[in-house]
Parts: structure tokens; sequence; C-alpha cells
């Protein structure tokens, strides 16, 4: 009896490991060009392309207003009308600066009409002292027989008159003087009312941002709150508002880790795959590492470097704006064993895998190279011929017999 349970304990441990076998997942050792790369998610965008910024307007007509947008990534052609302002504010101006310009106009039509009012007075007070300077000149050419008294009266008289028509004569041209200078005074209060309802008008004419080019209308994100302008929002004069990219030169732009940094060089290939189109994967090499930390985000403490992808390959499906994961090879190592990474197991003291030998597995020994995210180089310890197994078996096949099936 003693033999017969033995026997059928060896008969069910082997056909527990046969079974087992069959479900362990398994990988081919891969020999030939192991990679070192680095996988990092970027954003399309063109190299060159035309921005669509706000007009510059004056500070009395207030900040812009956006009341019409075109729909971000829309097709536009030359002329089509990108975006239109609340024109509120500014035709509100151009109705004050008409009023103004016809209060200064009648201003001005009085202050003329004061003006010839004061000259006239005064030419007629010059006349009144003409006519009394030759008055006095008779009564002196008739003053032979008058007492020497009586002729010095009449010489201080017309002294008198003398210095009086001087006096009306320069007071009338002190006069005109004044009223120059407050007519000029008035006409450029009126040229600076005309030029404020040419600004107003001209303005007007520039709340509406025409298309100078066909393309795809791409709308940039407003800082304050780091959303895509729309409407109702308000901007400042300079903003751009809308970028329509040359679409025959793509990049992407990525932002790389402190640690990855020091790995990233120009001229490294790239492959890009488009998140939206999964099956299309595109050529690019770096063109440009940033030599300065940026933060992440906004209000995060974690540095990265802008690095710009150059897109090498045509790429009729990518449009500014869609993100992309982007596989930079940092390396490459010709001629070398494989295995992926969930294949290797570590102590403090060694790694080891379990080759497949027939039905069951074997721990093997290893030493490791260089890793990537999928795969790490084993220098010594297998074959080109050999499977390993993706898990522990030996676990696996203990956890059977704990659970086994019914």
């Amino acid at each position: 009896m003693k033999y017969l349970y033995l026997s059928l304990a060896l008969l069910l441990l082997f056909s527990c490991g046969e079974k087992n076998s069959q479900d362990i997942p398994v990988a081919q050792v891969r020999k030939g060009t192991f990679y070192l790369e680095i996988y990092e998610e970027g954003e399309v965008n063109a190299i060159r392309s035309t921005n669509i910024i706000s007009p510059n307007i004056s500070w009395r007509y207030g900040m812009l207003k956006i009341m019409q947008i075109v729909e971000d990534g829309s097709e536009v052609e030359t002329g089509d009308t990108l975006i239109v302002f609340d024109p509120t504010e500014v035709r509100k101006a151009i109705v004050d600066s008409e009023a103004n310009l016809e209060m200064k106009k009648a201003e001005l039509k009085k202050l003329k009409a004061e003006q010839e009012s004061a000259i006239a007075e005064l030419e007629a007070d010059l006349e009144i002292t003409k006519l009394s300077l030759e008055i006095s000149k008779i009564d002196l050419e008739s003053s032979d027989y008058e007492a020497d008294v009586k002729k010095q009266e009449i010489q201080l008289n017309m002294e008198k008159a003398k210095i009086a028509l001087d006096r009306a004569i320069e007071q009338i041209e002190n006069k005109k003087k004044v009223q120059q200078e407050e007519l000029k005074q008035k006409h450029l209060e009126i040229s600076q009312s005309e030029k404020q309802l040419e600004e107003g008008h001209e303005t007007l004419s520039r709340l509406s941002l025409i298309s100078p080019s066909n393309g795809i209308a791409i709308i940039t994100r407003n800082w304050s709150s780091d959303a895509k302008f729309q409407v109702g929002d308000q901007c400042w004069s300079g903003n751009t508002l809308i970028e329509l990219p040359d679409l025959s030169q793509l990049k992407v732009k990525v932002l790389i880790n402190e640690v990855d940094i020091a790995k990233i060089t120009k001229g490294l290939r790239v492959e890009v795959k488009p998140d939206a189109f999964s099956d299309s994967v595109y050529n690019a090499e770096i063109i440009s590492v940033a030599n300065l930390a940026i933060n992440k985000e906004r209000n995060s403490k974690i540095k990265v470097f802008p690095v710009d992808i150059l897109i090498k390959t045509p790429a009729k499906n990518l449009l500014p704006g869609l993100t992309v994961s982007c596989r930079i090879i940092v390396d490459q190592i010709e001629n070398v064993l494989s295995v992926p990474i969930e294949a290797v197991h570590s102590t403090p003291d060694a790694d080891y895998v379990f080759v497949q030998k027939g039905k069951s597995f074997k721990k093997q020994m290893v030493k490791l190279g260089q890793s990537n995210t999928d795969f790490v180089i084993v220098n010594e310890g297998l074959t080109e011929d050999d499977v390993v197994s993706l898990i522990d078996p030996f676990i696996e096949a203990d956890q059977e017999e704990e659970n086994p099936k019914m």
C-alpha cells in the first residue's frame, strides 16, 4: 500500500508538471541589435507659422473682448474672418469724438466772432484817438494869439493824444497776437479731436482679423486661464491668438527629465507615433536640446528640459496640437543576447532566469548588461536557442498545488 501511494504521488507530480509547463508564458532569447531608448510623449508643432495677433489699440477703448472666433483646427482660406472683437466701446468712443469735434468747431466759430468784435471795438477807439490828435493839432495851429499857458495846455493835449494813439495801435497789435495764439490752440484741439475720431474709425476697422493665407487655424492658449481662447475672453493688444502653421515642416516638442537629459544629444534618431493613428510611424531626429531647465507645470517643482524633434518623413495625418509618442533611440549595441525584463529574477547577490528544458524549467544564473524599458542584455548564462519563462514557474506550480482546479 505504501508503494501504491508513492506511485500515485509521482504520477500526479509529473502530470501536474506537464500541465504547468504548457501554461507558463515563455519567450525566446533574442540575438541581434539592442536599442537603448527613452519613451516620451510630446505635441506636434509647426517649425514656421503665421501668428494672428490682437490689434494694438488705445487704452481708451479698454481691453479687447472676443465676440467671434473661428473653430479650432478648421481649414481657412485667404480673406476668411478669423476673429471679431466686440466694437461697443470703440463705437461709443467714436460717438463721443464726433460730439467733441462739433463742440470744438462751434467754440472756434464763437471765438472768431468774439475776436472780430474785440478788434472792431479797439479799432473804433483808435479812430477816436486819431480824431482827438487831429483836434489837438488844429487847436495848436490856431493858438498863435493865445496866452502861453493856453498854448502849453494845447501842446500837452496833443502829446497826450499822440501817446494814446500809439498805445491804441500797440494794444490792437498785442490783441491780434493773443487772438492768433487762441486760434492756434483751438485749431490744435480740433486737430486732436479729428485724430481721435480718425483713430476710432481705424480701430473699428481693425477689430476683424482676416486670414492672410490658406491653412489650419490653431487657437492658442490664454495664459490667464490656461485654456484656449474662446468667445467672451478678454486679451491685451499684441497677444498671439491664432497660429496658421506651415504644414510642410513639423516638429515635436518633448520634455525630458533631469535623469535622462544627459543621454539626449542632437542628431539622435526618433520614431514618432501619433496617438490618434497608432499604426503610423514617422522617422524623426532631435534638432535642439535646451540648456536650461524649466518647471514641468506652472505650480510644479519638477524640472524638465525642452527638446525639439524634427519629423523627416512626409506626415499627411499629423497636425499641430496632436499628441504623439516618441521613441528616442539613445544608443544601439550590435549582436547581443537579450530577454524580456520580466524573465529576470534577482537576489542581493545574483540574477537568474528559468530556462525551459523539455516540459520542465531549470534555474540558470546569468550576468546582465544594459537594459531598456522592455529588455535586458544577457552577457553570460544563455544561448540564442534558449527559451525562458516570463514568471517563476515553481511559484506557479506551488499555487496550482495549493489551489487545484476542480
